[in-house]
């Protein structure tokens, strides 16, 4: 019998417009999220940062554990750019 494991889903790398906060001392602490269809999510809480592999989409920066609207995901900046592993659409 063949297997397809339904958790492996397809994700792109989306870059995003990201607020953010910089504090005297240099620390960055983004806020908001605008996507690529202009919709605004705001960052409810900062988990961890740190300097990790964008293991869905691939790449490396710095990842930020975010929650937002109560989902805890991923935000990484690489070089100056943001961006998020988003759920790839399907194409039927």
């Amino acid at each position: 019998m063949a297997h397809t494991s339904a958790t492996a889903l397809e994700h792109r790398k989306v870059y995003v417009e990201v607020t953010v906060k910089v504090s005297p001392e240099g620390e960055v602490r983004p806020l908001s999220i605008t996507f690529e269809d202009g919709i605004k999510y705001e960052i409810d809480r900062l988990k961890q940062r740190c300097r990790a592999h964008a293991t869905k989409v691939g790449g490396t920066g710095i990842r930020y554990t975010i929650v937002v609207n109560n989902h805890e995901t991923y935000l990484f900046e690489d070089d100056g750019r943001w961006f998020v592993e988003a759920k790839a659409h399907s194409g039927g």
